[in-house]
Parts: structure tokens; sequence; C-alpha cells
């Protein structure tokens, strides 16, 4: 598998790894490992990375196709997408005849189809939703997020904004949504469902990552004010340290108020030092090649994962979670690859069309 012109190390293991902390904990161990801190690895990477694309769009050319972006968002994102809802709702019709198709399931499908997952979910719970689709909830957030974040970027493009005031922008919308959460949780009552899945209250996970990409983006600035040893040997094991507190730490509060900003701001020592060192003996797994592969269908896998998942532990509820969690990978790889070779592939080649210039 060669990689792309422009090819970000360690990117693709880093999905691997998102990919396989959601996978474990979805797979029965979610007491001891946090799914949801998988999902946050995933916003903080796509904010990264488009953030870095785009910039690279604007610095080539001075200026930003918005309808270049949207086209590559969609091919990217909704062939697959839509295909995977379609089949897990006929499956479940097929597993549970007798359930039938009500409107609860209804409402659910157009939620779901009109990436409201998230807020259908904190206002309805997932019953409804065809099996394993309510991974679909991160996604709508990426969605809301990516239906304006282009316009803000431009904005302050346009306004002739330096890259560490883009970031400090950035930065201080973040610090908004963590108060926003402060008010949600101390003033107003809301539950953790309320703060996990709502766009408003994880908006910062993607925007983290999209100011490491306008301002000491480890791919296109000179990071060498930060000493190879500093970053190894201090940052790297800080940020792992920050990240282990977070999810040791079990208030209520606290989960549901800081622990989302400070993952985000664990983070950047981490993805910065991965980038950079790519060949360290930390990251080198993240750089092989069937590393770097499952991080290619790690957006298939993601979608399939819970759906098989389920499905498995209907059928054959005796398995156990190492017999059930090992079938559940090894069949969700193979779904994840033909969804690879049938839609994504040829969607990407449509994509080129609509490629930056």
């Amino acid at each position: 598998m060669k990689p792309s012109k422009f090819y970000i190390p360690s990117l693709d293991g880093m999905r691997t790894v998102a990919f396989l902390i959601v996978f474990i904990s979805h797979a029965g161990l979610d007491k001891l490992i946090p799914g949801g801190f998988g999902v946050t690895i995933f916003f903080f990477l796509s904010g990264y990375l488009i953030t870095t694309l785009l910039r690279r769009e604007y610095e080539r050319s001075g200026s930003i196709s918005f309808k270049n972006f949207y086209m590559r968002r969609i091919l990217r994102i909704w062939p697959a997408f839509y295909l995977v809802l379609l089949l897990a709702t006929n499956l479940s019709y097929l597993v549970s005849p007798h359930a039938g198709f009500t409107f609860e399931n209804l409402k659910a499908f157009l939620a779901q189809s009109f990436h409201l997952t998230n807020y259908y979910n904190v206002s309805f719970g997932s019953q409804a939703m065809a099996p394993g689709t309510e991974v679909y909830w991160s996604l709508a957030v990426e969605e809301h997020f990516y239906l304006l974040f282009p316009f803000l970027y431009i904005f302050l493009l346009r306004l002739g904004m330096k890259p560490q005031r883009q970031a400090f922008t950035f930065w201080g919308i973040c610090l908004l949504v963590l108060l926003w959460r402060c008010v949600l949780v101390f003033s107003l009552g809301a539950d953790s469902d309320r703060i996990f899945f709502a766009t408003d209250t994880r908006l910062d996970s993607i925007l983290f990552g999209c100011a490491l990409a306008v301002y000491g983006n480890p791919m296109l600035d000179n990071n060498q004010q930060i000493s190879e040893r500093s970053l190894k040997y201090f940052l790297f094991p800080l940020g792992l340290a920050l990240i282990l507190c977070s999810l040791v730490y079990r208030s209520d509060a606290f989960r549901d108020t800081l622990r989302y900003s400070i993952q985000g701001i664990a983070l950047y020592p981490i993805f910065i030092a991965a980038i950079r060192f790519p060949d360290w003996v930390v990251f080198r797994p993240l750089n092989w090649e069937w590393v770097r592969f499952l991080g290619v269908l790690s957006y298939s896998l993601y979608l399939v994962h819970i759906t098989v998942i389920q499905i498995l532990n209907l059928e054959i509820p005796r398995l156990g979670l190492l017999v059930c969690g090992t079938l559940s990978l090894l069949i969700s790889v193979v779904f994840a690859y033909a969804i690879h070779q049938l839609v994504e592939i040829p969607t990407g080649k449509l994509k080129q069309r609509f490629a930056s210039p």
C-alpha cells in the first residue's frame, strides 16, 4: 500500500489505536477500556488532518474552495454511511421479523439519515435504532462541525490573523465550550448523555486538533523550539499521565466537564511526537504496514463493528468475551475491507476531481 503524495506519519496508526479502544470497549470491556476516549482521539485527529489540508490549500492557492471541500467530504463519508445504515436496518428486521418496523424505528432512521443521531439519542435514547448504528452520533457531531468550520477558518485568514492568534481563537472557543458544559452540569442539571453526545458540548475535541494544525503543526511548521529530548522524555510522558489521570478519576462532575478539555490538551504532545518521530521505538508499531492498513479501514470498521458484535451475541450468546471479540473483529475487518474495495476506492477516485489545487 503506497502512501499518498502528502502523507502524515503515524496518523493511520493513530486511527487504528482509536478504533481498537472503541472496539474493545464495545466488545464487553467497557468497565476497563473507555470507548469514549477512542472517539475523542478520532475527533482530535479529524480536526488536525482536515485543517492541515485546508491550510495547505490556502497557502498554495490563496483561497479555499467550499464546493470542493464539501464534495470531498460527501464522497468520503456518505456512501459508506448510508450503505451501512440501510444494511443494518434491513438486517435488524431479518433477525427479528416479529418486531416489525415501527414509527419509532422510522423516526430514528430519519434522524440518522439527516445527521441528527446525537440529539435524537439525547432525547429518546438508542433503542429504536438499527443494531450498531448508535455510533452514528459521533459522525453527526463532525457533520455539524464541518458545516460551519471552513467559514470560520477562511474568515480568520481573510482578517490576516497570524497562526498563533488563530490558535488562540480556537482555544478560546474550547474554553467557552468548557464553561458551557459547567453551566449545563452545575446550573441546569444536565445528565451525562446530554454532555457526551451533543455537538455543542463535544466540538472542542475537534477544535483542539484544528488548533494544532494552524500553529505548531509538526508537518508544516518548524517545531525545533521544542527539543527532541523535551518532547520525548517530558511532554510525551506528561500527556500520557494526564490522559491516565483523566480516566482514573471517577467523579461524574469532572467526567462531564474538565475531562474532555484535559484530554484534548494532553493529545498535543502525543500527536506532535508521533508525527515528528515515527521511527522512535514507541511509535514504530503505528507505522507497521498492517497497522496502517487497519487505519485505512477504520471508518468502515467503526460503522460496522457494533452491528457485528450485537448480532453474534444474539445468535451465539455463549461464546464468551474473548471468542466473541476475536470473531467480531475478524468479521468486521472482512466487511470493512469489502466496503473499502467496493465503495471507498471508487468514490475516492471520484473525489480526486474535487482535489484542492
